[in-house]
């Protein structure tokens, strides 16, 4: 096995984004948040599909890194149908190796259902609970991102816990997704306290923390008390915060060149660039003014991948940038 800058762990999936025209959004719920609605019972025409195979946190995270320049590999379980086959074929198509990706018999290969409406999404999703195992590695890799995996997935994150705990000298990087955040902190401590780099936004770290502050350096702290060595906490259009126990710094996001058509993978662009960034030796700044550049660009495609640039397009962003774009420190 080739040797591995940058391996990614977690499900993949094709989404078939489409765009609805006949919806509307409510606010009228018991939580006052936003609804996406539709008539009941009618047939509803729809605008557009667009089936985009191979994405998810982890295959998206792997892509970037790819894309960036370091050697990526991606460890995920897929079915033997039609599905599988399609995310197979595009994984090779983007230069992935895929000796590490399983693949089970009889089994379905993971399909979400992405709504668009106007530059938000609803996604309808389906995690197949594969039987996860840690296939065997030969050759460390520098970095493990983690990230999105299904219900039963508990055990494999121990199997993961365990190969971090004989390997000191492979690095982590944990963007939890939703299950891993309904597990909470006590049942994922060992990977918490293992992270070198630990990625949520703002919403979702105050749920991890059970803290109804919204002060970012409250949620800074608290969550690097958990043991992240460097905490990443974004806050949608509103920029980026890191703060590695020391310093903190805010990054905003950078301009638009036009409203942005899908939002989905904006977060994975970001974590997956930040880590990427810090794998090729950039500070902690440097790589808080990548991130927000790859989700920018991101955002202006449909789907998670399309939109990923290249480590020199990044740089070209970087020399390009307004005078406001730069990095301040709390």
């Amino acid at each position: 096995m080739n040797e591995i800058d940058f391996l990614a762990i977690g499900d993949i999936v094709t989404d078939a984004f489409i765009e609805l025209q006949d919806a509307w959004i409510e606010t009228d719920n018991p939580e006052k948040s936003q609804e996406l609605c539709m008539k009941f019972g009618d047939k509803i025409p729809y605008k557009d599909v667009v089936v985009v195979p191979a994405v998810g946190n982890s295959p998206n995270a792997s892509v970037s890194a790819k894309r960036l320049g370091l050697k990526s590999s991606l460890v995920t379980n897929l079915g033997d149908d039609l599905y599988g086959k399609e995310q197979l074929k595009t994984l090779k198509k983007e230069g992935l190796p895929v000796d590490l990706v399983k693949v089970h018999e009889g089994m379905g290969s993971n399909y979400h259902f992405v709504l668009r409406y106007k530059e938000e999404r609803t996604i309808l999703v389906n995690h197949h609970e594969y039987p996860y195992s840690l296939p065997d590695l030969p050759v460390k890799p520098k970095w493990i991102y983690l990230s999105s995996l299904a219900e039963n997935s508990m055990p494999f994150h121990e199997m993961i816990a365990d190969y971090l705990e004989k390997n000191p000298e492979v690095r982590l990087a944990f963007q939890p997704g939703t299950f891993q955040m309904k597990l909470g902190y006590e049942k994922l401590e060992r990977l918490y306290k293992r992270s070198d780099i630990f990625f949520c936004n703002k919403e979702e770290a105050g749920k991890i923390l059970k803290e109804s502050s919204s002060d970012i350096k409250i949620l800074l702290e608290k969550m690097r008390s958990l043991g992240p060595k460097i905490v990443v906490i974004t806050d949608g259009p509103n920029g980026a915060y890191a703060y590695d126990g020391v310093d903190a710094w805010f990054m905003p996001m950078y301009p638009d060149p036009s409203p942005p058509v899908d939002r989905t993978g904006a977060g994975d662009s970001f974590s997956s660039t930040f880590t990427s960034a810090i794998a090729l030796g950039k500070s902690i700044p440097e790589a808080l003014s990548w991130g927000p550049i790859n989700s920018m660009s991101v955002v202006q495609e449909i789907g998670a991948q399309k939109g990923l640039l290249s480590r020199e397009e990044i740089e070209k962003y970087q020399r390009n940038a307004p005078s406001s774009y730069i990095h301040q420190k709390l």
